[in-house]
């Protein structure tokens, strides 16, 4: 768990509250006391998100759009899609965002949609990113509020990943999200699994490892609309610290398969009908220059070479968010993932 009484360049938080406090009784010799117990407030619970206009996706399917793709203090931690579907029965959310303020961000935007409660939620994976907003969900509507996720999610965000993700949030943010709490999902999901919420049925899709282990795909069968978590991304190179290369290709063509002709709607980028093959004709481009030049004996370097030449990664480096400062890292894991598939 990050320690949250180490704020670099600024008082510690029982400084900012004694201050605040001592201020109280001598109102009246300083008129701005109420700016600093403003400021010490957003400083334990970290200050509000600005609205951003939500996006009409179909006509029940809406997406809180995030055009940064990796948390800054500036965005502070608005990086990751919120997506929501308006049914009968009330609102549901596909993925909930980095933090509390993001989540109570959404709130309001759906509020200027609809006066419909929240209903349920649904989580992709176990990336902070799309799950540490549940709290301002389960705040609005009570801890009894229906949360969706795999299994294995449910186990890593109840472990030492939900620890470890609020604690990163906090640090790239310099404690924006700070007073989010943790909020697991309460109610697992099987692959192949409809849950009728309303007028709408969202079916679960899981194909195997893929960005992560344990990655859960949405389809809004009625909207023709899939969310897709990070198993693919629009304009930003994926994180595969937790990934497969080779588990993401099989994952996208069984699910293209069963699901057929979809919206495909990203964690990040803008979503498109021919976003499961773009992204996957790059992923191509990385992982097979690597798994070549392991079966001829090259090394990672050379592979990097090949990768770079590549026209499918070459192609996307001018424009794709994080591509220089992560295509190294990523050839490198491909090539590792090369080798064992190779011997």
């Amino acid at each position: 768990m990050a320690n949250k009484s180490h704020f670099p360049q600024r008082m510690s938080r029982r400084q900012w509250l004694g201050a605040a406090a001592l201020a109280l009784p001598v109102a009246g010799l300083w008129p701005d006391v109420h700016v600093l117990a403003q400021q010490a407030q957003d400083f334990i619970t970290g200050a509000a998100v600005p609205d951003i206009a939500p996006q009409r996706i179909s006509p029940r399917v809406w997406m809180i759009y995030a055009p940064d793709g990796f948390p800054t203090p500036e965005n502070r931690g608005m990086m990751s899609n919120v997506c929501f579907v308006v049914t009968s029965a009330g609102v549901v959310i596909l993925d909930s965002g980095s933090s509390l303020q993001i989540g109570q961000m959404a709130l309001r935007v759906i509020r200027s949609v609809t006066p419909l409660p929240v209903v349920a939620v649904f989580n992709s994976h176990f990336h902070g990113d799309h799950w540490l907003g549940n709290h301002a969900f389960a705040l609005a509507q009570g801890p009894d509020l229906p949360i969706y996720a795999l299994p294995k999610t449910i186990e890593a965000i109840r472990g030492v990943e939900g620890n470890a993700w609020r604690a990163l949030m906090e640090r790239w943010t310099n404690q924006s999200t700070a007073g989010t709490q943790i909020v697991p999902p309460n109610r697992s999901v099987t692959p192949g699994q409809t849950i009728a919420i309303g007028d709408v049925h969202f079916k679960m899709h899981h194909h195997g490892p893929a960005h992560t282990p344990a990655d859960l795909s949405v389809q809004v069968m009625e909207e023709g609309v899939t969310a897709v978590g990070d198993v693919v991304m629009g304009n930003r190179i994926a994180n595969m610290d937790d990934g497969t290369y080779m588990g993401s290709f099989a994952y996208c063509k069984a699910l293209a398969e069963q699901a057929g002709d979809q919206l495909w709607l990203p964690g990040h980028g803008q979503p498109g009908r021919d976003l499961l093959a773009r992204y996957t004709r790059f992923l191509a481009g990385i992982w097979e220059p690597c798994l070549q030049a392991v079966k001829d004996n090259q090394t990672e370097a050379q592979a990097r070479a090949r990768v770079l030449a590549d026209p499918r990664v070459a192609e996307r480096a001018a424009t794709m968010q994080g591509f220089a400062n992560n295509i190294g890292k990523y050839i490198s894991l491909a090539y590792l993932e090369a080798e064992k598939e190779a011997f």
